[in-house]
């Protein structure tokens, strides 16, 4: 693992997995209601434990609503992703709450993915319009990633997170564009492209929303942006079976144990040794799907000299014993749609 980046170390092993579900064309006076990603992933994701939605403004403008949350403002190029699953509405002027009944569209996604749909005021029907005729154009994905055993990322992420046009990538637009109409196209790969660029776009605004904290934040993210407390995380992901103790954790990042201990419950919310428990179990948890060692294997693989310690461990962390956990991961992998 490498020891100087726990982000890619997390993302690797929570599983991402995206698509882009909806290429939206908009005119006139629009608004669409998106509802909790809870309640269309079992459609959408199926199995997932939990599903992040984005929107790709690649053409015009318009407003994202979320309750609690003031009205967003997006512009030709902007990003906006629902780390937390919230529903929001999606239209052309703030504050509008009605939105034609689209339930359907739902019933289409086993023939077209991305599936084409345009909103032109109160009505919405199958395909796109004209380039020259639609005001606003927009690419919707879903990112599935686990959430247990241990997910420090989500948790740490805001409920909206906006990356305007002039900090995104110059790739991710056309990139994205691409990656839609090569799949609409039915040529080969194109499903596999849509999939690897919607995760790329969500590895980017994790990174993006990292770059951006100020210096006092606190939370998962400023934790990996201090000296000390981002080294001693770091120092454990490279090597999540060695003995560590608070002392030589902070022998290593030069602190003191209570030092050390105090500053990493003040930007984490958990402990040292609470951090590289939980830690360990996702790293057990990786091995169990990804690998056919034996749970005593890997046990010893994260950290623990006995079977049974890692055992009840894992099931406090998962609600299933190893081999229980890991036999309902199989089998959710082999269901269809997974």
């Amino acid at each position: 693992m490498n020891e100087l980046d726990p982000l890619s170390d997390v993302l690797r092993s929570v599983r991402l997995r995206g698509s882009v579900f909806f290429h939206v064309s908009c005119r006139d006076q629009w608004a669409v209601w998106a509802p909790k990603s809870s309640e269309v992933a079992p459609t959408l994701m199926p199995g997932a434990e939990h599903v992040i939605e984005y929107h790709l403004f690649v053409k015009g403008e318009g407003w994202i609503g979320v309750d609690g949350e003031p009205p967003l403002r997006m512009r030709e190029g902007d990003i906006v992703m629902l780390p937390h699953g919230d529903g929001h509405m999606v239209s052309s002027a703030p504050g509008m709450q009605s939105a034609p009944d689209d339930d359907w569209l739902f019933d289409e996604m086993e023939e077209a993915r991305p599936l084409p749909v345009t909103y032109r005021g109160s009505t919405v029907e199958l395909g796109l319009l004209p380039p020259e005729d639609a005001t606003t154009v927009i690419v919707c994905g879903f990112i599935a990633c686990d959430l247990r055993p241990f997910n420090p990322l989500i948790h740490a992420l805001p409920r909206v997170l906006h990356l305007p046009a002039e900090g995104v990538g110059a790739w991710v637009a056309p990139m994205l564009e691409h990656a839609a109409s090569e799949s609409r196209a039915r040529r080969a790969g194109g499903a596999a492209l849509l999939q690897r660029v919607s995760e790329m776009v969500f590895v980017d605004g994790a990174r993006r929303y990292l770059e951006s904290l100020s210096q006092d934040t606190q939370g998962w993210f400023a934790a990996l942006r201090d000296r000390q407390v981002g080294r001693a995380i770091s120092a454990m992901h490279a090597d999540p079976a060695a003995p560590w103790t608070l002392e030589e954790l902070g022998r290593q990042v030069g602190l003191s144990r209570s030092a050390l201990h105090d500053r990493f419950v003040a930007l984490t919310g958990m402990a040292p040794m609470q951090y590289l428990a939980s830690w360990r179990m996702q790293c057990g948890a990786r091995l169990l799907r990804e690998s056919r060692s034996s749970v005593a294997a890997v046990a010893l693989e994260v950290g623990y000299e006995s079977e049974a310690a890692f055992s009840r461990a894992f099931k406090r962390a998962t609600g299933s014993p190893p081999a229980g956990w890991r036999r309902t991961q199989l089998e959710r992998a082999g269901s269809p749609g997974s």
